[in-house]
């Protein structure tokens, strides 16, 4: 298994610090808002990662923090006139709605930031003892980024460029440009806590190695993260990280592609900017997932009402082929071709693309049996669908649930059988300009039927 190492930028055979176990920190949501569709990225990208990784056998403790004080938290809420604590609960609990929709597992493990103010210190304090930080006048802990010779060796940047091409703002009291901040002094009437320092609050940075550290070990084997993330933010992990361990923080970085809506980088000032549920509104969640995935999970995704559509209609496909047939016993469908090839692609840094070209194939070998009707290994080949299917977090819906899905049509699904009733009784009348007419009206409200011997089906267009 090869996974590509942000950190050396080549892929590299995946080798966990103990036997058997992976341990992964991915940093969560900073949540003020809603969750965008950026956000839906990284989320779906690495329950996959997870899912593939228990797939292969391994003991996955997969951890995914809150970030629940910042100032765009405190901002927010000063806005919206409400304890920031309510702001941040709420936009918790919009977060698991989302990701239950889109079918994303619950971390091992999802620490919140204020729970972990005590570690925080701590970190701090031993990062000053080292000489790698240092109080500032005005109450703010800095930490010195020239005492980590090493800095700049995720994004490749030099110092001395960051140094020269920085500004400080005025009331600022770093030594450097390039130093950051580890706690903020707090302002007049803000949220605080006590330090040694003085009241204040954690910067953003030192929360996550603080959280990933608690939780997993100063050593740990995967970190994962956004794109946006890799600088400042991860480079900054690194440097307080190592300083305040005396040990190597992560063995591989992981950051996944970043989105574009319509070919242009998605922003609010653009007015390209959309949440999940936004997007759900207007289709099926699994669909969703679906777009999301078949991408690998470093490339870039071009997100547009053409991307959706045709994720929906070949997603359809593959739902298509396990209609009206009852898959196999796991345990009577046993290790194939395709199962070999989809260990091989996913075994290639996480190659979903190809993974997904291995379930068209395993659907198309269902339509083959069905066809030639050895239903027996039909029923085999479904499983095996299924299976892998459930590795991407795909498939696992019952078909008809899947194509009747009520995505917000004025037409329940109780008044579409009532009118293929009507139908069928049109056609038993002979009255065939009228059923005619009943198909073409369901049609023109995005109902489409499938007329076989068994009967006639429906699924929403």
């Amino acid at each position: 298994m090869r996974i590509y190492n942000t950190l050396t930028q080549q892929k590299e055979a995946f080798k966990t610090i103990e036997p058997g176990k992976v341990r992964m920190y991915v940093c969560g949501m900073t949540v003020y808002d809603y969750c965008h569709l950026g956000h839906a990225r990284v989320l779906v990208a690495f329950d996959v990662v997870t899912r593939y990784l228990r797939h292969r056998g391994y003991d996955v403790t997969y951890v995914r923090n809150v970030t629940d004080i910042d100032d765009k938290i405190l901002r927010r809420a000063d806005e919206n006139g409400e304890v920031y604590t309510d702001l941040t609960d709420r936009m918790i609990h919009a977060m698991h709605e989302d990701e239950a929709r889109l079918g994303v597992l619950a971390p091992s493990d999802e620490p919140r930031a204020t729970a972990y103010i005590d570690d925080i210190i701590a970190m701090i304090q031993t990062l000053i003892a080292g000489n790698h930080a240092y109080a500032a006048d005005n109450g703010d802990v800095y930490f010195a980024v020239d005492s980590f010779p090493d800095y700049g060796k995720l994004s490749k940047k030099k110092l001395e460029d960051l140094v020269a091409g920085a500004r400080v703002d005025v009331q600022e009291a770093k030594r450097s440009p390039a130093d950051f901040a580890l706690w903020k002094a707090a302002k007049p009437g803000e949220v605080s806590w006590q330090s040694p320092w003085g009241d204040g609050r954690p910067g953003w940075h030192i929360e996550c190695s603080a959280m990933s550290t608690k939780c997993l070990g100063d050593t740990f084997d995967i970190h994962g993260g956004g794109p946006d993330l890799l600088f400042p933010h991860h480079e900054n992990e690194i440097a307080q990280s190592e300083c305040a361990t005396g040990h190597k923080f992560v063995h591989t970085w992981m950051h996944a592609g970043a989105i574009r809506v319509n070919k242009e980088k998605m922003s609010k000032s653009l007015g390209n900017f959309f949440t999940i549920r936004e997007i759900l509104e207007k289709y099926p969640a699994e669909v969703v997932r679906y777009f999301l995935v078949s991408s690998h999970y470093r490339s870039q995704v071009d997100y547009s009402e053409e991307s959706l559509a045709e994720a929906g209609r070949t997603l359809t496909k593959l739902y298509h082929a396990l209609r009206g047939i009852t898959p196999a016993k796991d345990s009577d469908a046993p290790e194939t071709d395709h199962d070999r090839r989809f260990a091989e692609v996913m075994d290639d840094d996480f190659n979903t693309a190809g993974a997904i070209a291995v379930l068209h194939a395993v659907a198309n070998d269902i339509n083959h049996h069905r066809r030639e009707g050895d239903d027996e290994q039909a029923k085999r080949s479904a499983a095996i669908l299924v299976r892998l299917g459930g590795v991407l977090g795909l498939l696992q819906q019952d078909p008809e649930a899947f194509f009747q899905a009520d995505t917000g049509s004025e037409l329940t699904a109780d008044d579409i059988e009532a009118m293929i009733q009507a139908r069928a009784d049109a056609r038993k009348a002979k009255d065939f300009a009228g059923a005619d007419r009943i198909r073409d009206e369901l049609l023109e409200k995005g109902i489409i039927l499938d007329d076989s011997r068994e009967g006639t089906t429906w699924r929403r267009a």
